[in-house]
């Protein structure tokens, strides 16, 4: 089913891709689909708190407001179905390329941290009225700091620019697709495992005080993520519970 011509606001700098979505909404102009996408960000946001920093021109910076076709419960499924659409749109770039998923909406390029989604959900009653749908892809890069050795840009993991405007259009269609018309919750869950990034390996965890490595199994329905410990027992973690570890650098 094809979807009608894209909406875009352009913005050359804002706080935040998402808080001008979110001022849409509360204003009571904001329409299903609708796509804004920034030059540069004073106060990215990222998940737990964390801000996403950019230099101007480098990154893509975009939020697009959607309206749930999901139900309250199925909020891992919504998500679920953005990461896969995303990560799929990244794929078609070059089937060489590795695109994976790090639990629970990292974009993993090559093994390393290409991007990141944040999801917030605006609630009216008992009703899921919108979601802003914001994420920042690392384009145009040619390295990062020594303190961020786990990320990556396309144009490293390409060894060429891509087509910003194009890659855009695609991504945000995608988003719009894979919210307008969803998926069952089963064929969802096994698009986003079989990305599931190091499913199968043993991984690293941390929290405040300990540090252990479990046997990536796969996410569930309801968000967690199923690991096997070393004495052989499965547990789920929620999101925030425990920090994934790259050894020197978490990300």
């Amino acid at each position: 089913m094809s979807l009608p011509a894209l909406q875009i606001i352009e913005l050359d700098f804002t706080d935040s891709t998402n808080n001008y979505a979110m001022r849409l909404i509360d204003g009571n102009k904001a329409q299903d689909g609708l796509t804004i996408v920034a030059n540069a960000q004073t106060n990215g946001k990222g998940q737990r708190g964390k801000t996403w920093v950019d230099i101007p021109g480098n990154s893509l910076l975009v939020s697009v407001i959607v309206a749930p076709r999901h139900s309250l419960q199925e909020q891992f499924i919504f998500n679920a179905a953005i990461t896969v659409a995303i990560a799929k749109v990244l794929q078609k770039l070059d089937d060489e390329m590795r695109v994976a998923v790090k639990w629970p909406n990292d974009i993993i390029v090559n093994d390393k941290k290409a991007g990141g989604i944040l999801i917030e959900n605006v609630l009216r009653g008992s009703n899921w009225t919108h979601s802003v749908i914001g994420f920042g892809l690392n384009l145009y890069q040619d390295s990062f700091p020594d303190d961020l050795p786990h990320a990556i840009s396309l144009k490293i993991a390409l060894g060429k620019d891509v087509d910003k405007t194009a890659l855009l259009t695609d991504l945000s269609a995608a988003i719009i697709n894979a919210t307008r018309f969803p998926i069952p919750a089963g064929p969802q869950m096994d698009a986003y495992n079989s990305l599931l990034f190091r499913q199968g390996m043993s991984q690293r965890f941390t929290d405040a005080q300990l540090s252990w490595t479990a046997n990536i199994l796969h996410a569930n329905l309801d968000g967690t993520l199923a690991v096997q410990l070393e004495n052989g027992s499965i547990v789920n973690y929620q999101h925030g519970q425990v920090i994934w570890d790259y050894g020197q650098q978490i990300i």
